[in-house]
């Protein structure tokens, strides 16, 4: 199932499950769903063709599609996780993960302008592939790893360059409002067989940027949800983005910034297209 969050004429925002082949969006609020949080806590990852004609359901051109989760839990950002990004970033290959937060407040859906901080003079992008924490829990084991992922999706992971190397703490520079694209769905993990095998890319205007294979993955999601959930509890509807690829801006000679004008497309292969436009603020 592809989970994603839409509204209609009203703007009210409701779960929705896409069904890309008919061109339509169910609406899963029939089935009991305020939204996509609480289809995430229920566990709720298909809906058969007989389900799926008794509920509500509209074109794609009728609807609005939002971010697939709005109101996650907690963002969790995974950071030079590619030993090829971690090279050009010129750090040191990481012992144990890099963790920091993108807060809720930046999230932003397909489509949705990413907006850059007069603040800031070196607005960067990164391809991310994420996973969606389905079944939480404390001290989970790497074994047991899909139990407790929901599905997949994109993220973008907006970075103000400048702010972020002004301190050791990257949380507030990945931060700004829109610096958080997400989506245009969560995959349900029964459509990805192995995530671990994924093309991943980035392209501006066209132009590839970033083009890598999530098999390149220092830390892959066992030993992410392993490690997260040995300090804190993982809870229904957390988000981990698991790091990004070499050829983001600040990676390149000369440096390569977002500018006003320009559209991002994020690709993960089964996930589909992230884009966005950018703006000034």
């Amino acid at each position: 199932m592809k989970l994603v969050s839409f509204s209609l004429a009203d703007g009210h925002i409701r779960p929705g499950s896409l069904l890309e082949e008919a061109d339509l969006v169910v609406d899963l609020t029939a089935a009991g769903f305020p939204d996509a949080l609480s289809v995430i806590a229920a566990g709720f990852a298909s809906l058969d063709a007989a389900k799926a004609k008794a509920y509500p359901a509209y074109r794609l051109s009728e609807v609005d599609l939002h971010a697939p989760l709005p109101n996650p839990p907690r963002v969790f950002a995974i950071g030079l996780n590619y030993r090829d990004h971690a090279a050009e970033s010129g750090m040191a290959i990481p012992a144990v993960p890099v963790v920091f937060f993108k807060l809720t407040t930046a999230i932003v859906g397909p489509g949705d302008p990413i907006v850059l901080p007069v603040n800031s003079t070196q607005p960067d992008y990164e391809a991310e592939m994420a996973f969606v924490i389905g079944r939480g829990g404390y001290r989970l084991s790497a074994d047991e790893w899909r139990n407790h992922v929901y599905g997949y999706t994109i993220v973008n992971d907006v970075s103000a360059r400048d702010v972020q190397f002004a301190t050791s703490q990257w949380s507030m520079s990945k931060s700004f409002p829109t610096f958080c694209p997400l989506g245009p769905a969560i995959v349900t993990a029964d459509e990805i067989a192995e995530p671990h095998s994924l093309a991943i890319g980035l392209s501006i205007d066209g132009i590839v940027y970033q083009s890598s294979n999530t098999r390149e993955l220092i830390f892959q999601i066992p030993a992410l949800i392993e490690y997260l959930s040995s300090i804190t509890p993982l809870l229904p509807g957390d988000i981990v983005s698991t790091g990004t690829p070499s050829g983001v801006g600040l990676g390149r000679t000369p440096k390569r910034w977002l500018q006003p004008g320009e559209t991002v497309a994020v690709t993960v292969e089964g996930l589909g297209v992230l884009t966005n436009p950018v703006v000034a603020e």
